[in-house]
This record gives C-alpha cells, sequence and structure tokens, in this order.
C-alpha cells in the first residue's frame, strides 16, 4: 500500500540556459512497509485477513474453534474479504453465535459467471448421513449441547438403507465407511481429542441446510424406507 505526501518545497536552479528556472518541489513517494509483503503487492487486507481469505477459498470453512487465530481476523477484516470474494462471484456466510463461516457461490441469475468452488457429487449413502447429522445437531442444540456421535451409531442409523442399495453386508459397510470419512475429510466431522470413534458434528451443517430443507429431507426419505427400492450409490 502507498500514500503520497507532499514535502515541504525544496527549489532545484539552473535550467538549460544557465537562468533560474521556477523551483521545483520534490515529492517522496512514501510506503508503509507494514502492508506490502512482495513486490507488486497492492492488496488491500492485513497479512491475518489475507490468511483467513486464503482459508475460505481453500474450504470447506473457518471454523472458531479449529482456526483459533483465523477466526478473530475474519471478523476484524469482515467487510474487506466479503469485498474481495464479490469480485470472484462468492459470497460469505458468516454465523457468529455459531463460530464456522464458508464460501459459496453468488446467485448471479442470468449473468454468466465462472464457478470456482470446487463440488463433490454426494452418493444416497451421502445425502442420508449428511440428513442424520444434521438432524442430531439440531437435537444436540435444543439441548445446548454439542453434538457428538460415534461410529458404530453411524453405521447403525444408516443400516435401515441397506435393503436400497444393491449390495452385500461388506459391501455396504464400505459405503458407509466411506461416507463418513468424506464427512471428516471436508471437516463437517471433527475428531474429538484422543478418540478416533467419536466425532463432533461442525456447526456448519445449520448454514447448510436450513429447518426447512430438513424437514422436506426427512420426508423424502422416511417414504423411502417404508417402501421398497433398488437404488445404486
Amino acid at each position: 500500500m502507498s500514500w503520497h505526501e507532499q514535502s515541504t518545497d525544496t527549489p532545484i536552479d539552473g535550467g538549460a540556459d544557465g537562468h533560474d528556472d521556477e523551483p521545483v518541489v520534490v515529492t517522496p513517494v512514501l510506503r508503509r512497509n507494514n502492508d506490502v509483503f512482495y513486490m507488486g503487492d497492492t492488496g488491500r487486507l492485513p497479512l491475518d485477513g489475507r490468511r483467513a481469505l486464503c482459508q475460505l477459498l481453500i474450504g470447506p470453512s473457518i471454523d472458531q474453534l479449529r482456526h483459533a487465530k483465523l477466526w478473530p481476523a475474519l471478523i476484524r477484516s469482515e467487510a474487506a474479504i466479503r469485498s474481495a470474494l464479490s469480485d470472484l462471484f462468492l459470497e460469505l456466510v458468516l454465523d457468529r453465535e455459531s463460530g464456522v463461516a464458508f464460501t459459496r457461490q453468488a446467485d448471479t441469475e442470468d449473468i454468466d459467471a465462472p464457478v470456482l468452488l470446487r463440488t463433490s457429487p454426494l452418493t444416497f449413502i451421502d445425502s442420508v448421513l449428511l440428513l442424520h447429522l444434521r438432524q442430531q445437531l439440531a437435537e444436540a442444540d435444543a439441548r445446548g449441547v454439542r453434538a457428538v456421535v460415534e461410529d458404530a451409531e453411524l453405521a447403525e442409523a444408516l443400516a435401515v438403507y441397506e435393503r436400497h442399495l444393491s449390495t452385500d453386508r461388506a459391501g455396504f459397510n464400505r459405503r458407509v465407511a466411506s461416507a463418513v470419512q468424506k464427512m471428516k475429510d471436508n471437516h463437517i466431522l471433527t475428531r474429538l481429542g484422543g478418540d478416533d470413534a467419536r466425532h463432533e458434528v461442525s456447526p456448519a451443517l445449520k448454514l447448510m441446510f436450513s429447518a426447512e430443507d430438513v424437514a422436506a429431507l426427512a420426508q423424502v426419505y422416511r417414504r423411502l424406507r417404508e417402501a421398497p427400492a433398488d437404488l445404486d450409490a
């Protein structure tokens, strides 16, 4: 970042013809080096704000517990970060109460905007697992506690959908394990310290799926459980 400051007039004598010309005012360019991190840097965000922005772009989220340093940086530079994301057709979703933030594609309607965020297709098992985790989060919120789940409990909850997949028990268990691992990789599930089998459900799910979304999905999957079907994942 640079700024200009006019100095005290400094006359320079001696023109090409040897006669005195009008005094020339020398105006030095002063740079605030604490905001310049490399040659050609024209960025406006402070260093910690840039790191927060990068984490949002890397994804999937910034969590107040997992990112103890980035979260306050995000809050301090929220307006500038929102502006930077808007230039990329992205918007910031931030919930101070839950302590979680992430980016999503802006609704550009008829504008042909590039899509920068990576997408990962969900299998049938991925979808029902997400629904189950969202429901667990809602129930935990109602009780005022953290949403904690165990691997064995997740496998049991998804077992009701086994008959809808053309696979044997071992194959079904592998699909469940793969879905659970995907949630861990994307930080929807965060391992509790010292216990590989217990995980906390990220509050980000509340922002991704509203109560209305959960109710609608639950109705769809309820009908699915009650009717015989064969679905490929």
